[in-house]
């Protein structure tokens, strides 16, 4: 990659994680884009084909190009829900679905997924800005879902991200991860991503279990502090 394409893809990645995109990730359209950065809407198209590649950013016919992988649009159904649903309510299905999800990926997953992946994770890393961690974060689960080849799953997985960013409470939670708390969650994945590389699904699954109990904690004693806007924690909750 020449240093031209170096320095678009750069902006690019910092446009992304700037706090400018909307809760969805969708970015501005190329034409708006390709103004913004000084460059031909061609020249654009090749950069964001190589993020593409690279699982950063993510392209659907007809809704446009997304920071994060995209939110279903949201159905009633969806809508009605967000309004109801509590943090606890969708951990608990977080914890019934994701380790399959992780055990499945861990099965499924070729070595080019494996590659993407890994550089997926290690975005996660060491990220001591919060906007940054939650995209990176996002981007990493979303993708163990799809490497879990199992169209019926993804549905269900994409249902409960589109309801987390419905939810009044969805973008207040990320103030519970503190630099600390980000990094430990950085080097759980780094150890889910091992499991997975290595072909080991109860181990993926495992990990991935305690993980998702781990964020759980944070985000309850964030609720317990009075500073996340969370609805109180269960009492009988782990601390």
């Amino acid at each position: 990659m020449v240093a031209g394409e170096e320095d678009l893809t750069r902006r690019l990645g910092a446009l992304m994680t700037s706090g400018e995109v909307p809760a969805d990730g969708r970015l501005p359209p190329e034409r708006q884009l390709a103004e913004r950065f000084g460059v031909s809407r061609a020249r654009l198209r090749q950069a964001l084909e190589r993020l593409e590649d690279e699982g950063t950013i993510y392209r659907r016919q007809g809704r446009g190009t997304f920071a994060a992988p995209p939110v279903a649009n949201g159905s009633s159904v969806l809508n009605r829900i967000a309004r109801e649903v509590t943090p606890q309510d969708i951990m608990e299905v977080r914890l019934e679905i994701e380790p399959a999800l992780a055990a499945h990926a861990a099965a499924r997953a070729r070595s080019d997924d494996l590659a993407r992946l890994r550089q997926l994770m290690l975005a996660t890393i060491d990220q001591d800005e919060r906007i940054a961690y939650e995209t990176a974060d996002d981007i990493f689960h979303y993708n163990i879902a799809v490497l879990a080849r199992n169209p019926l799953f993804l549905e269900v997985y994409d249902a409960i991200r589109t309801v987390r960013k419905l939810a009044a409470w969805g973008e207040i939670r990320r103030e519970s991860h503190t630099p600390e708390t980000m990094a430990r969650f950085g080097e759980q994945h780094r150890a889910l991503f091992a499991a997975i590389s290595d072909r080991d699904g109860p181990k993926a699954a495992r990990l991935m279990e305690e993980h998702l109990v781990d964020v759980n904690r944070a985000v309850l004693r964030g609720a317990k502090q009075g500073n996340t806007g969370l609805p109180p924690a269960d009492p009988s909750s782990p601390d």
